[in-house]
């Protein structure tokens, strides 16, 4: 029923945690998804610096941001400013290259307060990744979600449950944040043995639940056998996220950039460097310099482990 657990790599970044899922040694992707962080659970004091990611670029992705708690401004050289809320989604298409930064309001700096969210990076098949950059922002209500005996569903992006979420990627997948009060009990969209989805995945951001006869505690990802259908149970007040979809095939990943050959990685490298990569018009004072050795450097097959870092 079960292919692989994995425990998410956590760092303190000062006063915030972050917990590094995908990718992972032995488990470089699920479907498309190609990177999964979880940001916190944190509670900022009142005039800490928050999130405070500066300009950085991106190649060959798609980044969905969804949040539990909390805020974070975006802003891209595409022009567009955004701030996210609970509920809402963020959804950034980098294509041919996009830079941007994610940031916690001065005003919400002031006043401090709690964050949790996830961030995920699904790889562009390869007809699309040399696409134009673009970015959208959805509101609650392009989210279907359901309500009702202790469960509280919502299809964040794709398409589950006979239900079609305005956030749609280039390639089959889907994206489902569960809330289950303890007791309840909910199943994920079906494997392939039953026409559904190749690959799947289960994400514990809070709680305990049962897949199977085993137990699952935040900060665990559980990767499904292909053909399996678990019953899933929350032994304690939990929420998860459920993800997964087709392969797009194998992909490079160094720093920021994910792409399907070396020659597009050294590209994208050499534009920013050489500041090729325009920086977002409301935030061009500073960036991220292109690094040495990035802590996200290999094949999605490789052997070597990838270390948690700032939120990317």
């Amino acid at each position: 029923m079960i292919e692989m657990v994995i425990d998410a790599r956590r760092k303190d970044l000062g006063g915030f945690e972050v917990g590094r899922i995908l990718p992972y040694a032995r488990r470089r992707m699920v479907g498309p998804f190609i990177f999964l962080d979880q940001m916190g659970p944190a509670e900022f004091a009142a005039g800490s610096e928050a999130i405070n990611v500066r300009p950085h670029p991106h190649i060959g992705l798609s980044t969905l941001t969804y949040l539990f708690e909390g805020e974070i401004m975006h802003r891209d050289n595409t022009g567009a400013t955004q701030a996210i809320r609970p509920g809402e989604v963020n959804w950034m298409t980098a294509g041919k290259g996009i830079v941007h930064s994610e940031r916690t309001d001065p005003l919400k700096k002031a006043t401090g307060g709690p964050m949790h969210g996830m961030q995920a990076w699904i790889a562009l098949p390869d007809h699309r990744e040399d696409c134009d950059p673009a970015f959208l922002h959805y509101g609650e209500d392009d989210l279907p979600a359901y309500d009702h005996g202790g469960l509280f569903a919502r299809l964040v992006a794709g398409e589950a449950y006979g239900a079609s979420a305005s956030v749609q990627g280039e390639s089959p997948l889907f994206y489902v944040h569960w809330d289950l009060q303890a007791g309840v009990r909910t199943a994920p969209p079906p494997g392939k043995g039953a026409g559904g989805y190749s690959e799947r995945a289960l994400f514990v951001a809070k709680g305990t639940i049962e897949v199977g006869d085993r137990e699952f505690h935040a900060g665990q990802l559980i990767v499904l056998d292909p053909n399996a259908e678990p019953t899933v149970k929350s032994v304690t007040p939990s929420t998860v996220m459920a993800l997964g979809g087709e392969p797009v095939g194998e992909r490079l990943i160094w720093w920021n950039f994910v792409a399907s050959s070396q020659a597009r990685i050294d590209a994208a490298k050499a534009d920013w460097q050489a500041g090729r990569m325009s920086l977002p018009a409301e935030d061009d004072l500073e960036f991220i310099p292109l690094p040495d050795e990035p802590s996200i450097n290999a094949t999605t097959t490789g052997p070597v482990e990838p270390k948690p870092t700032d939120p990317v």
